[in-house]
């Protein structure tokens, strides 16, 4: 236990200073953003039907809303406070609620302490001060989302404190010219690893969901801390490789900061001026359709498969540079709902090679993040979740797919915190119950992993 001490102790340290440079040479990080002060955020239940709520009740009143999330049970639409939905024709037929009433408050809850003295389109950082004695991951460097610049220097500071554990690959570079990063994780133990089973783990695949990038950014930093020091977490990583990439998507994470907390796709040029980004979702090689959206929609899926340059890089990543690693799992971090999502999302008709299996190591996943924080998480086919089963390629071209067909024997998405009261906005002291929860679930699929018959 000594052993993993001073290095730990040094990290903690550097990250310490990391912080407060990165909050002092970004402050002012969010002027000129997109306000949302004018917008809330309704639920409508699909328990008498909502297929016609947006072509027949919203459309007729504004163009400006955005839908946040749909499944079989609900759709979640932000929509300009000046438009009266509550006096719409025909809102007496729909079963709602108002789950946000003000989003650029709910925002305000996910950046990072800001002066008092703020308007509606004035981020400003504070500079936060630390006392070294009392260090821990849970107080400082998970106390607050962190932007991208940090982040990567975060995870240099991970690669000098484990050197024996950590490498830091680039998969790629984004339109914008950005690297996107994996990160490595093992104790290159091929005695008990000799066929390199590996776990890959991804966030941040959609901008605005930050609690997926503190969450893979948990989940890493709890496998080397805890490595040499706890009997199961010291044999996941002697008889597993883990391929961790925090930042799927880092143009529009990077956008999400500087320009609108709500952005969802990546960054790149489309047919279309001034309508950027590919929906990276969308953009995978596997059962991949053209949802006919156009370029300025959130889920515009491209004109081809791998359009998205994180999709292309990913793809060559994973059959070129890491072709002889045995993927035996995938999951992928997403927000939001609490839902474990398992494949297929393009067809609910589609059946799963290892259905029982899948259904079985669901149900365990959600029985870990329970036990840890009481936390229910819903487990459903990720058809259902996209709504594929109304409407046909709604999930075409997900990550999910694409890694469950082609690289993992199981595959999963997590969708993490909350149900709808925060959305995409989860307040930063969440960070932490979500990552150990999160974290709870990993240990579960790692134990089922090297023993499947658990």
């Amino acid at each position: 236990m000594a052993r993993r001490m001073i290095p730990l102790f040094y990290f903690l340290v550097s990250v310490v200073g990391l912080i407060n440079v990165a909050l002092a040479s970004n402050d002012g990080v969010g002027k000129g953003v997109v306000g949302y002060d004018s917008y809330k955020v309704y639920r409508f239940y699909k328990n008498n039907g909502t297929g016609d709520l947006i072509k027949d009740m919203v459309l007729p009143l504004t163009d400006d809303f955005n839908v946040w999330t749909h499944n079989k049970n609900f759709i979640d639409i932000m929509i300009a406070k000046e438009i009266n939905l509550e006096n719409a024709k025909g809102i007496e037929n729909y079963n709602y609620e108002v789950m946000i009433e003000d989003v650029y408050t709910a925002i305000s809850e996910t950046v990072p302490k800001k002066n008092e003295n703020r308007n509606n389109n004035d981020i400003n950082h504070q500079q936060e001060s630390f006392d070294v004695g009392k260090i821990n991951m849970d107080n400082f460097f998970f106390k607050e989302y962190r932007d991208l610049e940090t982040i990567y220097v975060w995870l240099d500071l991970l690669k000098r404190s484990f050197p024996d554990l950590v490498n830091i690959e680039t998969v790629g570079e984004t339109f914008e010219g950005r690297e996107m990063k994996a990160v490595h994780v093992s104790a290159n133990n091929r005695t008990m690893n000799p066929n390199k089973k590996t776990v890959v783990i991804t966030g941040g695949v959609h901008a605005r969901e930050w609690v997926s990038i503190s969450t893979a950014c948990w989940v890493l930093y709890q496998l080397l801390a805890r490595y040499g020091v706890y009997r199961k977490d010291t044999k996941y990583l002697n008889a597993l490789d883990f391929l961790i990439i925090p930042v799927f998507n880092p143009d529009g994470y990077k956008y999400s900061w500087t320009t609108d907390r709500l952005w969802r796709k990546n960054r790149q040029n489309t047919y279309w001026p001034n309508c950027y980004g590919v929906d990276i979702d969308h953009s995978f090689d596997y059962n991949w359709v053209s949802n006919d959206n156009f370029p300025c929609s959130e889920d515009y899926s491209g004109e081809k498969p791998f359009e998205a340059l994180e999709a292309s890089s990913w793809n060559n990543y994973l059959n070129t540079t890491k072709g002889e690693y045995q993927i035996y799992g995938y999951i992928d971090l997403h927000s939001y709902s609490q839902e474990i999502l398992y494949p297929y999302a393009y067809s609910c008709e589609a059946v799963p090679r290892d259905l029982e299996n899948l259904i079985e190591l669901s149900y365990g996943l959600g029985k870990a993040m329970r036990n840890k924080n009481g936390k229910k998480y819903q487990v459903l086919s990720a058809c259902q979740d996209r709504g594929s089963d109304l409407t046909p390629g709604l999930g075409a071209g997900s990550a999910l797919d694409y890694m469950y067909h082609h690289r993992a024997h199981w595959a999963f998405q997590l969708k993490l915190r909350d149900t709808g009261r925060h959305g995409f906005l989860l307040p930063s002291d969440q960070i932490t119950p979500v990552g150990k929860e999160t974290y709870a679930a990993i240990r579960y699929f790692c134990d089922f992993v090297l023993n499947p018959d658990l």
